[in-house]
């Protein structure tokens, strides 16, 4: 089993409390800036910030698909979702940049042995890299 693990950033104008702010909104930011991808969204507890626990389905392609339960850690400025049914753990790191903020998301997992392994350790990050890229333009659009 190999690390996988896929990253994206984007410079967004508003300020790194606002933008951090409203990456930790679970109950109505981020509903909106998901994309079609994430299947089943809802949240379990809390909502807001640290401590809340979310759940969606993460349709990365036609045949597969995660089930995730992540419970939220905010540290600072960054954002650690942990998924307690698999491996799979994504940061999302805000920095000022400028008059705004840059923010950057990862995603990694343990990956599969094998050939399965290789692929997966290959192709997966440019699936997930899209989807990211995607959420980080719809928080772009939210903070405008």
């Amino acid at each position: 089993m190999g690390q996988v693990s896929a990253s994206s950033s984007i410079t967004v104008s508003s300020s790194p409390e606002k933008t951090l702010a409203a990456l930790s909104d679970y109950d109505t930011v981020r509903p909106r800036i998901l994309s079609e991808q994430y299947l089943d969204y809802r949240v379990i507890e809390g909502g807001q910030g640290n401590g809340t626990v979310a759940h969606w389905i993460l349709k990365a392609t036609e045949k597969r698909s995660r089930d995730i339960e992540a419970t939220v850690t905010v540290a600072g400025n960054t954002i650690t979702e942990t998924d307690a049914n698999s491996s799979l753990v994504t940061t999302w790191v805000v920095e000022p940049s400028g008059a705004g903020s840059t923010v950057t998301t990862k995603t990694e997992w343990k990956g599969a042995g094998g050939i399965g392994g290789f692929f997966e350790k290959t192709f997966a990050p440019l699936g997930l890299k899209k989807i990211q890229a995607q959420v980080l333009e719809n928080l772009k659009a939210e903070l405008a």
